[in-house]
């Protein structure tokens, strides 16, 4: 165990950068006072003896911090950050430290050092204040030893210098100092900081060093302090709501609180996980993201889907788990870490060897790993973290092998040598769904990995084959020319008259000696080149079954490499150029040949260079009987796929489904649990490597050995067995990760096996989604969840695919923070596009975002995306709404703020409604019940606009604008006590209610305010959680109120029309029954609050009407007249809407002019004429209308 020896001295901020710093260790050196022994030469504290009984020595602040928080991971994700930590590093000891040393010591009655100014201190930290502006952090997303070292280093200002109004000033500064000082590591050094009130010289009191105990002792006190604190820093925020909504500030520290208390895990508030919740019981498990990958705009949907839907169910009592992973990306991450280790240190993987690769992949993943963990902890995401799994884990690990051992031994993976897709880049076998096909229409210049120039792609060649015995030819297109030394017959289709006289015919190889059959097969298509092909099964996947179904040849031409081999010795022609030609291969004899690739061709998703078809003994899954099965249960209703429009596909891609191969040609992955068999034996004849049944699969080299000797009928010291080198398909450790992460096959998964729901994006219901029920069907017997939401594919705000070369790419860690248009330019310099890509996507960022993307905060992010999540369609992600709906988390802060000062400090909330409320009480209520009950079924039926549409609407359009301004206020105001009592206590239930409708979509502001909401002491350790509300939908009282508020809406446009903007106007309803009168009569107070009338009047159908009034009609039961004489200059206005009309005449008249042109109705669009001929002639017929009422008033 390592040492640390610090000062004892409580302002050693270089110790307690230490002590921090240790804070984040997984293993927490033992922490010492005394003086180190003289042997180990230790030069300055805190110092650090790594080891016990006495080793390696770190001496000095920044030493020892580093490497402390390098093995917690806090020295920056990658290089460009790591070196930005030292720059931070710097500035604290080169600049921080020294002026607030000079500030502080005299104050403290440290003399010696030459003093320095308040200002000068001011200065320097006024540039940090300016860095901090846009961000939560110094260096990434997450704190790290850049925020430890110039924290510490700012302890001293913040306790003896820094005076309120100073801290005032430096705004940025002093939220994430404070962010920073209660963190938990921080708060179990530091305790609670007081900050200075006045600069006053202090005299610190003497203080003897504490012992090991002591400080433990310390230690455990403080952490029994830290619930009561954080109540205690509940209650003091409560008074102190900043003036507007900042997501920075409100995303600061929620995350760790809400982890803390625990509230992610499904344990919470029960005894145990496997006791029976009547609410019932949610399990989801996250699309393990790469851990190459970082957070793109696709996680950020994903999340803020499946994180609402997580917090919903735990929200009403569910027992709840959503299952953290990362997936072990065979090829992504094999290729990263080739690269580093080429770029670091000039070596490849086989210079190292498979077992120090695969060491040197470990430490990467160790070290870079966790980076999208991080990312998605700023998403809000409530994982259980405690569960988190990676692929490569040994308990997955064991159910991977597991798995492979039983299908084999079942005969569902078998063995077998057949055509695949090669990438000569990766060395390795490629799925046929993890290739893209890309269709040439001629000529075409292409870059393949490996070649400097383009290569040509797409000239059809036509060669001719002599018949044997004859003098005639047939003449075949291809363009793979180079593949024609591995032909092994020509083709025709048995229709074609042009070729029925060759029936039994044989054509002859002009290099190869080789005599080729002429087949006929209904594959060829006649009306391609000459109508004959040449067929090359051991090369082409249509000639492949061509040769299968005529017992052709299959001739190998190509090696792993894309090299050619077995080349005929007429073709070898000396060439040793010093640089390959462009479409140059070159094999072991030194010989050119120009490739002219398929019009058709594949590339591999991930290298992008091109796929080879090559012959190859494979490891694969039979999946016929398996896809029979997931098919019939989405058709039988076992599984359950949203949107629907989904099955055509599930059941096109099953019923025709073909088997997988899942061998990889890779060193990182899950190496095949099978060996090869030789049997030291004369009476066993020797196997090859694709036949089977020289092949066991085995947990342990001995097991596959006891197998083997059991299976061969000899005894075990005569096998010799030689492991597979191959590792499995990643997707197939991905296949069974809903079962895996239980611990399968050795642990129970009865509690949260089968899961509830599989929630992803559609381009990935082949990869994943279909495996996941094939592989768990047949391995557990059980579905592994009951529904599969997909989700929609992000575009642009103009509709395109993101692209980088596009340049609209939105990165959502930059729409949560904001960033400039300078900072986006940057991005693209540090990115792979080549120059002419990197202008040409400057262009759409400067078109998309001239001004850079404005800080919008994950909340405004997350109700963005779901707002935006329509089933069935493609989302058109728009920055510009995004940051509307930053706008609105604006408006509910403004809200509560408002609301709370209406409640009055002295606040008591009851337990239940008093049932005395007011009909605009009522109403209120209802539409609050509404809304939940919106809500609910929104989130059952995944429905997420509904959700958003019905939170919005509550909160703007109901609460605010009517119930809280127009009703609350003025009763609260001018009303009885009691009513004002009542108005209070429903004001609360729908601030209460609406926070918590709100928390799934929007967590942050959620929680944030509603913590600020009073209650009592017993809620405090509560979570912020959706209940039922205790009032009822009153559809009777809904129905009077929008009756009500659509004569408010008329009076209000009656208003707008004649200016009357602070004038108060008597208002006259002139109803049609007694019905109508009684409903006026009843809402006469609301009608006249809302819409600013002096009063309301109900008149019945036969009564008089005032004149002078303005007429309008609210409803066929009511007509509206408001009293404007005296109130306005009718003369005046008469003169004001006569000179209108004549401008609108004018108006009129030109657009005659335009619209009887000759070209009008073929150039102007339909909707633009049809809105050029309305709009003037409204606003002309209004302008008329209202001269006459003028005119009669007068």
């Amino acid at each position: 165990m390592a040492s640390l020896y610090i000062s004892p001295h409580p302002d050693d901020f270089r110790s307690l950068m230490a002590l921090v710093a240790a804070e984040f260790c997984p293993s927490r050196p033992c922490t010492l006072i005394e003086d180190p022994p003289a042997s180990l030469a230790m030069c300055s504290r805190p110092g650090l003896v790594l080891g016990s009984g006495g080793g390696e020595v770190l001496s000095g602040a920044g030493a020892v911090a580093w490497y402390l928080a390098s093995q917690g991971k806090r020295t920056g994700s990658n290089a460009k950050q790591a070196s930005q930590v030292w720059q931070w590093l710097s500035f604290a000891d080169n600049e921080l430290t020294p002026v607030s040393c000079a500030v502080v010591f005299p104050l403290l009655g440290v003399m010696g050092l030459q003093q320095s100014s308040h200002a000068e201190m001011m200065r320097v930290l006024n540039v940090l204040d300016k860095t901090l502006e846009p961000k939560t952090f110094l260096v990434g997303d997450s704190l790290t030893l850049a925020d430890i070292a110039v924290a510490t280093a700012a302890l001293l200002p913040f306790k003896y210098a820094l005076e309120p109004s100073n801290r005032k000033a430096l705004t940025n500064v002093t939220r994430w100092f404070l962010t920073c000082v209660n963190q938990p590591q921080f708060v179990k050094v530091l305790g609670q900081i007081s900050l200075c009130e006045k600069m006053v010289p202090v005299t610190p009191k003497p203080s003897k060093p504490k012992t090991e105990a002591q400080l433990k002792k310390d230690a455990k006190n403080r952490e029994k302090l830290e619930k009561f604190q954080k109540k205690k820093e509940m209650e003091e925020k409560k008074n102190a709501l900043p003036d507007s909504y900042s997501p920075q500030y409100v995303e600061a520290a929620w995350y760790s609180w809400w982890e803390k208390q625990g509230y992610f895990k499904p344990e919470y508030g029960r005894k145990s996980i496997s006791e029976p919740n009547s609410r019932g019981v949610f399990m989801m498990c996250i699309p393990p993201p790469n851990v190459t990958g970082s957070l793109h705009l696709g996680h950020a949907l994903t999340n803020a889907i499946q994180d609402s839907l997580t917090r919903w169910h735990r929200m009403r009592g569910e027992t709840t788990l959503w299952n953290p992973g990362c997936d072990h990306a065979g090829i992504a991450t094999q290729v990263v870490v080739e690269k580093k280790l080429m770029r670091e240190r000039g070596m490849s993987r086989h210079d190292l060897g498979r077992d120090q690769f695969i060491q040197e992949v470990w430490k990467w993943k160790n070290e870079k790993g966790d980076r999208i963990y991080h990312q998605l902890k700023k998403l809000g995401s409530s994982l259980d973290w405690d569960r988190a799994c990676f692929t490569m884990d040994p308990k997955l690990s064991y159910a991977v092998q597991e798995a492979f051992i039983r299908l084999q031994e079942d005969g569902v993976i078998y063995r077998s040598k057949r055509l695949v897709n090669w990438s000569c880049t990766l060395n390795s076998a490629i799925s046929d769904i993890e290739v893209d096909k890309k269709e040439l229409t001629g000529r075409t210049l292409l870059p393949v990995p490996g070649y400097k120039d383009k290569v040509e792609f797409g000239v059809l060649v036509s060669f001719s084959y002599k018949i044997e015995g004859s003098d005639e030819e047939v003449i075949v297109a291809t363009t793979r020319i180079e593949t024609m030394l591995g032909d092994s017959a020509v083709a025709v289709h048995p229709a074609d008259p042009r070729y029925q006289h060759l029936k039994g015919k044989m054509v002859l190889h002009p290099f190869c000696d080789r005599k080729m059959p002429i087949v006929f097969d209904e594959f060829v298509d006649v009306n391609f080149g000459t109508g004959a092909v040449k067929i090359t099964p051991a090369h082409d996947h249509n000639d492949y079954e061509v040769g299968n179904r005529h017992n052709l040849a299959f001739i190998n031409v190509l090696d792993e490499n894309g090299l050619l081999i077995n080349v005929p010795a007429p073709f070898l022609v000396q060439y040793t150029p010093t640089t390959p030609s462009p479409g140059t291969v070159h094999s072991n004899y030194s010989f050119t040949w120009y490739i002219l690739i398929v019009s058709v061709f594949l590339l591999p998703s991930r290298s992008k260079d091109i796929v080879e078809p090559l012959l190859k003994p494979q490891w694969y899954v039979d999946c016929a009987d398996m896809g029979k099965q997931a098919a019939d249960s989405v058709r039988e209703g076992r599984l359950k796929i949203i949107p629907d429009h989904h099955h055509k596909t599930w059941f096109n891609w099953l019923d025709n489904i073909r088997d997988w191969c899942i061998s990889r040609q890779l060193w990182w992955g899950h190496r095949i649990p099978a060996y090869f068999v030789t049997v030291n034996d004369p009476s066993v004849k020797p196997g090859e490597d694709m036949d089977g049944h020289y092949w066991v699969s085995g947990r342990t080299e001995e097991e596959a050995r006891d197998k083997a000797a059991k299976r061969f009928n000899v005894s075990t010291d005569k096998i010799t067995l030689r492991q597979d080198e191959d590792v499995l398909d990643t997707w197939f450790s991905s296949g069974i990760f809903p079962f895996s992460i239980f611990g399968w096959p050795n642990e129970d998964l009865s509690v949260f096996y089968p899961g509830s729901l599989l929630e992803t994006g559609h381009d990935i219901l082949f990869f994943w989604v279909a495996r996941m029920v094939m592989m768990g069907l047949k391995l557990t017997g059980k579905l592994p969840f009951k529904e599969v939401y997909l989700h929609a594919v992000v575009r642009d705000a103009h509709g395109r695919k993101m692209s980088k070369s596009l340049g609209n790419v939105i990165d959502p860690l930059d729409v949560i923070t904001g960033i400039s248009l300078e900072g986006l330019y940057a991005q693209l310099q540090d990115s792979n596009l080549d120059p002419v890509e990197v202008e040409k996507a400057k262009q759409g960022q400067k078109s998309d975002y001239p001004t850079g993307i404005p800080e919008c905060g994950t909340d405004a992010l997350r109700f963005a995306l779901c707002a935006y999540t329509s089933q069935g369609r493609d989302i058109n992600m728009d920055v510009n709404r995004i940051l509307g709906y930053r706008h609105f988390c604006n408006k509910l802060w403004n809200a509560v703020k408002f609301a709370m000062r209406t409640l009055g400090d002295n606040f008591v909330p009851s337990e239940k409604l008093c049932g005395e409320e007011s009909v605009s009480d009522r109403w209120i209520l209802s539409r609050l019940c509404s809304a939940v009950g919106q809500c609910n079924a929104g989130f059952q039926a995944y429905d997420f606009p509904a959700i958003t549409t019905a939170i919005y609407n509550f909160w703007l359009y109901e609460l605010c604008d009517v119930y809280l301004v127009r009703v609350c206020l003025p009763v609260s105001d001018s009303g009885s006590q009691s009513q004002a009592v009542v108005c209070r206590q429903t004001l609360f239930t729908c601030l209460e209610t609406g926070l918590r409708l709100l928390a799934p979509i929007m967590p942050f502001v959620g929680e944030e305010l509603y913590q600020r909401l009073p209650r009592t002491l017993c809620q405090y350790n509560m979570p912020c959680g959706l209940c039922y509300v205790d009032c009822n939908l009153c559809e009777d009282v809904d129905r009077q109120m929008e009756f009500a508020m659509t004569v408010v809406r008329t009076i209000r446009s009656l208003r707008a029309d004649y200016n009357l903007t602070k004038t108060r106007a008597d208002c006259y309803l002139q109803c049609i029954d007694s019905e109508t009168m009684s409903l006026v009569e009843q809402y006469s107070l609301q009608i006249q609050t809302l819409s600013l009338s002096q009063t309301i009047q109900p008149v019945p159908a036969t009564g008089a009407v005032p004149e002078g009034c303005a007429v309008a009609i609210a409803s066929d039961r009511c007509t509206i007249h408001l009293m404007l004489k005296g109130l306005i200059d009718l003369e005046k206005e008469v003169a004001k809407l006569t000179v209108k009309k004549g401008e609108l005449e004018k108006q009129m008249d030109k657009l005659r002019e335009k619209m009887d042109k000759s070209d009008y109705k073929e150039k102007v669009p339909v909707k633009v004429q049809e809105l050029d001929a309305e709009k003037s002639q409204t606003e002309l017929e209004k302008a008329k209308e209202a001269i006459d009422n003028f005119k009669r008033m007068v």
